[in-house]
């Protein structure tokens, strides 16, 4: 019965790199103590700030904090998704970037986001599009030996237990691509089981929406999802909504977190998604032939 035990972290990230890069080691760190075999940062877990901070945190994806978190991952043997930091492409501009890391400490996916924030709702006002360029790619990586059958623990287990059974496959995302299903269905057709959303989403639109979205990519998509969150202050006055979830294929909330930095963990079941899918085929029963769009 092959399962992946997947660590989801939170934090309240300021404009402090150090500060920000050694709560996540830490946070790492007790996801991988309670079995964790894939673990996921927020959103800007390096650096949360104005404009202008964020462009002074900014590095190249060989820079020193994502060499860390590469770190991090090998001295756990755990797969580290590094939520995503600001990434310097040179020339002036700038990406939100997730990289997803082995447990060897090998980068093995990068995935800069699609969609950028630009809103004005009542309590919070964002331009992402003053911060950071588009990126152009769907991500869809695999974490090979991160599945496991048998006991949680056991000698040389996987996630959830035992030895290595197979791939899983993860689809990459961030924050405020969770409102575009478009990604999320090419992702389920890329034979993604796991979509992961790291995030820093805002507080008035999360109360309403956060929970909502993540249930319906996980049932539309019929894959776990996974979403570690900001929470507490954001730049500018506004708050990060918080309460990081991991949720099932059914839509069932597995995990929570509240209101304070931590980790949350649940156990995904690929049996259990494969027994959802054959039960109910919504992805087989799709007609590509008759839809139509611009």
């Amino acid at each position: 019965m092959p399962k992946v035990r997947v660590g989801v972290v939170q934090m309240s990230s300021g404009p402090d790199v150090a500060a920000n890069v050694a709560a996540a080691e830490r946070l790492v760190a007790d996801a991988a103590a309670l079995g964790a075999r894939l673990v996921a940062l927020p959103e800007m877990f390096a650096c949360c700030g104005t404009r202008a901070e964020l462009h002074a945190s900014a590095e190249p994806l060989e820079g020193p904090t994502l060499a860390r978190m590469a770190g991090v991952a090998a001295t756990h043997g755990v797969w580290l998704l590094a939520g995503s930091v600001i990434e310097d492409l040179g020339d002036g501009r700038y990406a939100n970037t997730s990289c997803l890391f082995g447990p060897e400490g090998t980068r093995v996916a990068v995935y800069r986001k699609l969609h950028r924030f630009d809103v004005d709702v009542p309590g919070f006002a964002y331009r992402e599009s003053e911060i950071v360029d588009a990126g152009d790619e769907v991500v869809c990586a695999e974490l090979t030996g991160a599945a496991g059958s048998g006991s949680p623990g056991s000698p040389g287990a996987g996630a959830g237990g035992g030895g290595a059974t197979g791939p899983v496959r993860i689809g990459l995302s961030i924050c405020y691509d969770l409102r575009f299903c478009e990604l999320y269905r090419i992702l389920a057709l890329r034979g993604a089981q796991l979509l992961a959303v790291p995030s820093a989403f805002s507080g008035p639109t999360g109360k309403d929406h956060w929970e909502p979205l993540l249930r319906a990519r996980a049932i539309e998509n019929q894959c776990y999802v996974m979403a570690p969150d900001q929470w507490g202050d954001a730049p500018g006055g506004g708050r990060w909504h918080g309460r990081s979830m991991i949720v099932d294929p059914w839509g069932v909330v597995l995990a929570q977190a509240g209101d304070a930095d931590g980790v949350i963990t649940a156990e995904c079941d690929l049996d259990r998604l494969a027994e959802v899918r054959r039960r109910l085929p919504a992805l087989a029963h799709r007609r590509p032939e008759v839809y139509r769009w611009p």
